[in-house]
C-alpha cells in the first residue's frame, strides 16, 4: 500500500527519533541527563488531582462530551484570560477548548488554508507550524528571526516580500526556542502589518506565565485595535499538565466557529474528568504559580552556570522553559555539538537546527530537570566526562 503523497512532505519529528537513541543509550547503562525536552517534571496543583478524582463519580462522566467543552471550562478559560492578560472574552463564543494546542495548529490550518495558499512561519520556530502547513498542502514562507532583532520579525523587510496569497502568519511570544518577549509596540506594528496585507495572525502563547513578570496577550492588543487575530494557549507548561492535553483557542466568534467546524469532525469531546481538572488548574491561586517560577528560576541559574562552563553565550532577559545559547567558538555546528555533549558527557540538549535553519549556531537547554541533576551536569563538564 502506497502512503499518501502528503507524507512525502513531512519527516518524523526530530525528538521522536532522537529520544529512541537516548533511551537506547540509557538501556546500555549511560547516565543520560535529558536537558532537551520541555515536558514539565513537576506535578499539577493538588486541587487538580482532587477535581479529577471527584469528577469520576459524576453521572454521565463516561459519556461523550460537548465539542465546545463544558460551560464551566469555557468560563474558567475566560476568567484565566481576564485575570492574567486583562482580556474580556465571551465564554460562549470566543473560547474553544482543545485537546492540547498542537491539535489547534492543525484545526486552524484546515479551517483557513486551501492547497496552494501561503503561510508565514517563524525561523527558528516550533516545527509543527511547518509540518502541518505542508500536510494541508499550503506553501510555507519562512521569515528569519535573529538575535540582533531580539528574535522579532523585520516587518519592513517582510513588507518588501511578495505576499500575494499569504493568509496566515504564525507568531509565538514569548518565543520558543529563544525565550524572547515581544513589546506591545512591536505587536501593534505586527497587527497593522497583518491588517494591511489581509493576513490572519495567530499567536501561540503557552509560555506566557513562565519566568515572565509581564504576561502579554496578542488578543488584548488586537481587540483594542479591532484587528482580527487568534491566540492559542495551553495548560501544559504553566500548570504542569503536558500529558493531560488541554489547550484553548481564543478569538472572535466567527473565527472560532470556523475552527469548531473542523474540530467537531475530528473528535468527540474531551473527557469530563480532565475538563473538571482543567477548571481547577485555571483557578489556581497566583501564589502557587509564583512558587513554581521560583523553582524554575533556580534551575535557570544552574543552567546558566552550565552554559558558562561550556563557554556558550546566552541572554538573561529571556522567559519560558528554556535557555537558548550560542555555541562556543570553534564548535562545528549545532547537531554535531549536541551529539558531542551526548556522547562525551551523557548530556542531551536540543540542537538549534531542529527549529529551523536560523537556529544554526545555537543549542537549547530545558528547565524541566531537577536542579540537582543540572548541578551534576555542571560537574560532569568540569570533570571532562560523563
Amino acid at each position: 500500500m502506497n502512503t499518501a503523497k502528503r507524507l512525502q512532505q513531512v519527516e518524523e519529528y526530530y525528538f521522536s527519533k532522537k529520544l529512541r537513541e537516548v533511551r537506547q543509550l540509557q538501556a546500555d547503562g549511560k547516565p543520560i541527563i535529558n536537558l532537551g525536552i520541555g515536558s514539565p517534571d513537576l506535578a499539577p496543583h493538588p486541587k487538580v488531582l482532587m477535581a479529577l478524582q471527584d469528577a469520576l463519580g459524576h453521572q454521565g462522566v463516561h459519556q461523550y462530551q460537548s465539542y465546545q467543552g463544558i460551560p464551566a471550562l469555557r468560563e474558567a478559560m475566560s476568567g484565566f484570560y481576564k485575570s492574567f492578560y486583562q482580556v474580556e472574552l465571551n465564554p460562549q463564543s470566543e473560547v474553544l477548548p482543545l485537546m492540547g494546542s498542537k491539535e489547534g495548529i492543525m484545526h486552524i490550518s484546515l479551517a483557513f488554508l486551501n492547497p496552494g495558499d501561503r503561510v508565514l512561519l517563524p525561523d527558528p520556530g516550533y516545527p509543527t507550524y511547518a509540518s502541518v502547513s505542508r500536510m494541508v498542502e499550503a506553501e510555507a514562507l519562512t521569515y528569519s528571526l535573529s538575535a540582533e532583532n531580539n528574535w522579532f520579525p523585520d516587518l519592513d523587510a517582510l513588507e518588501q516580500e511578495d505576499l500575494r496569497g499569504v493568509k496566515l502568519m504564525w507568531i509565538n511570544y514569548p518565543h520558543m526556542p529563544s525565550g524572547a518577549k515581544a513589546e506591545p509596540d512591536q505587536l501593534k506594528a505586527l497587527l497593522n502589518f497583518c491588517k494591511r496585507n489581509e493576513i490572519l495572525p495567530i499567536n501561540d502563547n503557552p509560555y506566557g506565565l513562565i519566568l515572565n513578570d509581564e504576561p502579554l496577550s496578542l488578543m488584548r492588543l488586537a481587540m483594542e485595535m479591532q484587528v482580527s487575530a487568534l491566540e492559542l494557549n495551553s495548560l501544559s507548561k504553566s500548570f504542569n499538565m503536558a500529558g493531560w492535553r488541554v489547550g484553548m483557542l481564543v478569538g472572535s466568534a466567527d473565527l472560532i466557529q470556523a475552527v469548531l467546524k473542523v474540530k467537531s469532525n475530528m473528535d468527540s469531546g474531551m473527557f469530563y474528568g480532565i475538563q473538571q481538572a482543567a477548571v481547577a488548574a485555571l483557578q489556581t491561586d497566583k501564589q502557587w504559580l509564583s512558587e513554581l517560577n521560583s523553582t524554575y528560576a533556580k534551575r535557570r541559574d544552574a543552567v546558566w552556570t552550565l552554559a558558562e562552563q561550556l563557554q556558550c553565550e546566552f541572554s538573561e532577559k529571556s522567559s519560558g522553559l528554556f535557555v537558548w545559547a550560542q555555541l562556543p567558538k570553534g564548535a562545528k555546528n549545532s547537531e554535531a555539538y549536541s551529539d558531542e555533549l551526548l556522547y562525551e558527557h551523557s548530556l542531551f540538549v536540543a540542537p538549534g537546527t531542529v527549529f529551523g535553519p536560523s537556529g544554526e549556531g545555537f543549542i537549547r537547554f530545558s528547565l524541566c530537570v531537577e536542579e540537582a541533576r543540572i548541578q551534576e551536569a555542571v560537574q560532569r563538564v568540569k570533570a571532562g566526562g560523563s
